[in-house]
């Protein structure tokens, strides 16, 4: 069997469906995490999300941000305030995984960014890009990833983002769908709500 990259095989959303059997669906109740009864955010996490909004605003003044400095600036500080880094999550970066496409030859092999899990629930993918590029360029990479996630049988999230620009995804049951694009460049605000919208996929998480 043939071992590819996924970057070099799927580029495309279309290919990413046709090769998994993914279908996005625009059902309402079906991806409700990313805008239903989100948690506040208290005046601590208001505070630190001000500092990290004013750090990146600063460095991207100065141009482009590299995928590994928007991690640095953006991503990490991100998830910290939102409560993944600590129990009962657990981080893993640069993972390796392998995803068998079924009725093909091949096995695709990628790097996932950012991997959070509980126990050993895969429960969001962090795929990063740098600014000079869309985040839907992540897209059909991450719906790959998302296959991969040993537990199919429970929801799988991801968060996809260039540093100006944040999207969420959610797949079950061979099905997606995509949240708003939130853009923090634009307004700090946005920050915020990505943000909730990260505590309520791990509070959804919790219960599984």
């Amino acid at each position: 069997m043939q071992t590819v990259a996924v970057t070099d095989t799927i580029s495309t959303i279309a290919e990413a469906e046709k090769r998994f059997g993914l279908t996005r669906t625009a059902a309402q109740d079906f991806f409700t995490e990313w805008y239903d009864q989100l948690p506040e955010v208290n005046s601590h996490d208001i505070s630190n999300l001000e500092i990290l909004w004013q750090r990146y605003i600063y460095h991207r003044s100065g141009g482009h941000l590299l995928e590994s400095t928007v991690i640095l600036l953006l991503v990490s500080p991100l998830l910290t305030i939102a409560g993944l880094y600590d129990p009962p999550f657990r981080i893993k970066a640069e993972e390796s995984v392998q995803i068998i496409v079924a009725d093909s030859e091949e096995t695709l092999q990628g790097r996932i960014d950012i991997l959070v899990l509980r126990e050993r629930l895969w429960i969001i993918v962090v795929e990063s890009k740098k600014t000079m590029l869309s985040v839907w360029s992540a897209l059909p990479q991450t719906l790959a990833y998302l296959m991969a996630n040993p537990n199919q049988n429970y929801p799988t999230f991801a968060m996809l983002t260039n540093g100006d620009d944040i999207v969420f995804v959610k797949v079950e049951n061979q099905k997606y769908a995509i949240s708003r694009v939130f853009a923090p460049l634009t307004n700090k605000s946005e920050l915020a709500v990505a943000c909730q919208v990260l505590r309520k996929i791990a509070e959804r998480c919790k219960e599984n």
